[in-house]
């Protein structure tokens, strides 16, 4: 999948656990594992706020864009 969650990273900036995030948002501790996994389908807008307020941070320092070299080559054809 070409968007990459960094959320661990933005974590260990901060020094803080993925349980802390949890309590301090209000997400579920399992719904923030599947987001820092890379295997949410989605993200609320309210939730990457959320996440973003808590860690200081921008939504661009969480997610990332990184498009797949096979498909910027299938399209070239």
């Amino acid at each position: 999948m070409p968007i990459i969650v960094n959320l661990d990273v933005m974590l260990a900036r901060r020094k803080m656990t993925l349980s802390a995030l949890s309590e301090t948002v209000g997400i579920t501790l399992a719904n923030l594992s599947i987001l820092k996994s890379g295997r949410a389908k989605a993200v609320r807008f309210s939730t990457l706020a959320a996440i973003c307020q808590a860690l200081d941070c921008q939504p661009a320092e969480i997610l990332e864009h990184r498009p797949d070299p096979r498909d910027l080559r299938a399209a070239d054809e």
